[in-house]
């Protein structure tokens, strides 16, 4: 076989001058497209997304709790480390975890928020993730110590903290100015493969398409390839600007894909994701909207009082950011959580202090502040979970009607609904959706069940009306 080859070698080397030298023309072509461009800076900005949820098989006659494993991807909008992709794709998840091209760790998100009907939802990375064994006989990332690895519950699996970093953000571009035949990149993760790129053109606009239980419209339509695994990836432009999230594709035809345009994504983020994600940590205080950070009211019991904020005091540093504007304030807000400590440092008349500040959820901050009432859930065998009061703000709404720890308000009513029957109230969320869509002195109908001692341990069930607070 060696002389055969050595054999050929004379004849390969004979090549005919003018396709030699069509191939040296060929090679002063440039190999770097601008698709390989865009798929250069923006890739690592797109990560792969990972869920673990609980679902219900049912094998007659019995049913069994089984884990469901997903997936999708997502594109960070912002360094602090928050992520735009869709919200079915996380929809239902107990775990989320996103992964970066070439980084062996799989960080651990959580859920801000999401709005449905736009199959949108914001995420924020976390500053812990997963690592597998044979990623550590490699040696530990860095940023990483060895104090901070241990177990999970998964085998040949390990749980890491990892120091805060900018993450690298997309830049957004506008899609009001889409043409026809316009070539666009989209980058995700079908089928499981991870950071696949695939290249066309914009083939259509303004599209309504109906998908499953939702109607699209004004969808930007590619002929890039787009499959399972693509949803909440990024569609580009050709200067690496976002100009859509990929979000559905045609099942039925090939080389048809569909993305919610970035101006509709922009609008969406600043309108309902963001706002949502910044109250779901509540800590009881007003802001002056021209001076960030000034406080100009506080909630009697709230945490902020707590904490010994006071009005007039000037909120410098919340967490680890310096708030000097509306938008520090913002970032802020979103990376505050429920239960946390979060060192709070306030200007006011005796100077500079620092303050030890532990938000509340917004569940909580919604009844507080409008029923002055806290609340948990109470789980029975006989008649399923109920609401329990668990603190009552003196002098405020529900100690006016009586309300007092411990009482149970099993069905709820907003006094203009008299014809209708009462909610039931199964949660604190329940109870506080029902508040949010109430106004200032509307009132609040509730079912009552107390323990009354002097009916020797009897209940004793009542119905109340609480007056709704504006403040």
């Amino acid at each position: 076989m060696s002389t055969l080859l050595l054999a050929l070698l004379p004849l390969l080397a004979a090549e005919d001058p003018a396709r030699a030298a069509a191939y040296d023309a060929l090679a002063q072509q440039p190999r770097r497209t601008p698709v390989v461009a865009v798929a250069s800076v923006v890739g690592p900005s797109v990560v792969y997304i990972e869920t673990e949820s609980v679902g219900t098989v049912n094998s007659w006659p019995f049913s069994r709790r089984v884990r469901q494993q997903g997936g999708g991807t997502g594109v960070v909008v912002h360094e602090d480390g928050f992520v735009v992709t869709n919200f079915h794709v996380v929809q239902g998840a107990q775990k989320i975890t996103v992964s970066f091209a070439g980084d062996p760790v799989s960080y651990l998100a959580e859920l801000l928020s999401y709005k449905q009907n736009e199959d949108l939802a914001l995420l924020r990375i976390l500053d812990e993730g997963l690592l597998d064994t044979g990623e550590l006989r490699e040696g530990l990332p860095s940023g990483m110590r060895s104090s901070s690895v241990r177990r999970t519950e998964v085998p040949d699996q390990f749980r890491v903290e990892v120091e805060r970093r900018p993450f690298p953000a997309v830049r957004m571009g506008t899609s009001a100015d889409l043409m026809i035949g316009e070539s666009v990149v989209a980058i995700g993760n079908p089928h499981g493969q991870e950071h696949t790129v695939s290249d066309g053109i914009v083939s259509g606009l303004h599209r309504d398409v109906q998908a499953q239980d939702l109607r699209f419209s004004n969808l930007i339509q590619t002929d890039a390839s787009i499959n399972l695994g693509n949803s909440g990836g990024p569609l580009l432009n050709i200067h690496g600007e976002l100009i859509g999230i990929n979000t559905v594709m045609n099942t039925a035809a090939e080389n048809i894909g569909f993305a919610i345009p970035v101006d509709r994504v922009r609008e969406v983020l600043e309108e309902e994701l963001i706002p949502n994600a910044s109250r779901r940590a509540w800590i009881g205080i007003d802001l002056d909207p021209m001076e960030p950070g000034l406080v100009t009211a506080v909630v009697p019991g709230s945490p902020a009082e707590g904490a010994g904020l006071c009005v007039g005091h000037r909120i410098v540093r919340l967490g680890e950011r310096r708030v000097e504007s509306t938008e520090d304030w913002t970032l802020a807000s979103l990376q505050l959580t429920p239960g946390e400590l979060t060192p709070t440092e306030v200007e006011g008349p005796d100077g500079s202090i620092e303050l030890k500040l532990i938000p509340w959820s917004k569940v909580d901050g919604v009844l507080w502040r409008h029923l002055g009432l806290r609340v948990q859930v109470l789980r029975t065998r006989r008649s399923g979970d109920l609401v329990r009061v668990v603190s009552v703000r003196e002098r405020g709404p529900a100690a006016a009607t009586g309300l007092q720890e411990g009482d149970l308000l099993p069905a709820v009513r907003p006094s203009d609904m008299t014809d209708r029957p009462s909610a039931k109230a199964r949660s604190g969320r329940d109870l506080a959706a029902i508040v949010e869509r109430m106004a200032a002195g509307d009132e609040l109908e509730v079912e009552v069940i107390r323990v009354n001692p002097d009916l020797q341990g009897k209940l004793d069930r009542y119905v109340g009306s609480i007056v709704v607070s504006g403040e």
